[in-house]
């Protein structure tokens, strides 16, 4: 936890951000609530640090939905009516990193192994949203569980848009987000980069094998997705220290 004057700026912070979010629409009333609980969650029980990380790459996906609206809308294939996202597509991609959060204020994980464990589940959520924003102006689909042609939104559909989008977005996720954490760079930021790499893999593959079938939601993939690929990140770091 940081001094009383940087938690205050935290949460005031993460209400006025969530807020100004509700006003351009990119937020619901809920989501706007859960914007704010996720931030000031973070911003009382976590470093500065990883406030920023989570408000800068949260401003990213709101680019990244943002970026060709009209087209997206065109075809059927934004976010809610306007882009806007709902509480469940917060908590969806929030949760994981409080999860982190409150592991770290327990005592339960060290400084480098939250850093693992908070940065993998950013570049896990980071990467996918801005993939799935920007990879879905390919034309070219495949399911990822037989490549069958599909159409562009189908949940399990990859494309070499974006897949290259989510690789680069992944390297330039982990890269800053362990700077800005541990405020150095070493070989370990490789660890969060290859989880969200896996992390974009494997919700193809639930999308495919559960999404399409009913048996789990966009928000509960995205969730599973991000703390699967930080506890791995977790148990990759711990064999090789």
């Amino acid at each position: 936890m940081e001094f009383p004057y940087l938690v205050a700026v935290a949460i005031v912070l993460s209400a006025v951000l969530s807020a100004e979010a509700y006003k351009l629409q990119c937020l619901t009333k809920g989501g706007a609530v859960a914007s704010f609980a996720v931030g000031a969650f973070v911003g009382v029980f976590s470093s500065i640090n990883a406030f920023f990380l989570l408000t800068i790459f949260t401003i990213a996906g709101f680019v990244a939905t943002m970026k060709d609206f009209d087209k997206k809308t065109e075809e059927g294939v934004q976010e809610g009516k306007k882009g806007e996202r709902t509480w469940k597509n917060v908590l969806g991609v929030g949760l994981p990193p409080c999860i982190a959060v409150a592991l770290e204020a327990t005592g339960i994980l060290d400084p480098v192994t939250f850093a693992i464990m908070f940065t993998s589940t950013i570049t896990v959520a980071g990467a996918d949203t801005i993939a799935s924003e920007i990879g879905i102006r390919d034309k070219k689909v495949y399911l990822i569980t037989n490549f069958s042609r599909v159409e562009p939104g189908i949940n399990g559909g990859v494309s070499v848009t974006g897949t290259v989008v989510s690789t680069v977005a992944a390297l330039l996720i982990a890269v800053m987000g362990w700077f800005v954490l541990t405020e150095s760079l070493d070989w370990l930021f490789l660890i969060p980069f290859a989880m969200g790499v896996l992390g974009n893999i494997l919700d193809s593959v639930f999308g495919a094998v559960f999404e399409n079938k009913g048996r789990m939601s966009k928000y509960t993939n995205n969730c599973s997705t991000a703390i699967i690929g930080a506890v791995i990140g977790v148990a990759i770091y711990l064999m090789v220290i």
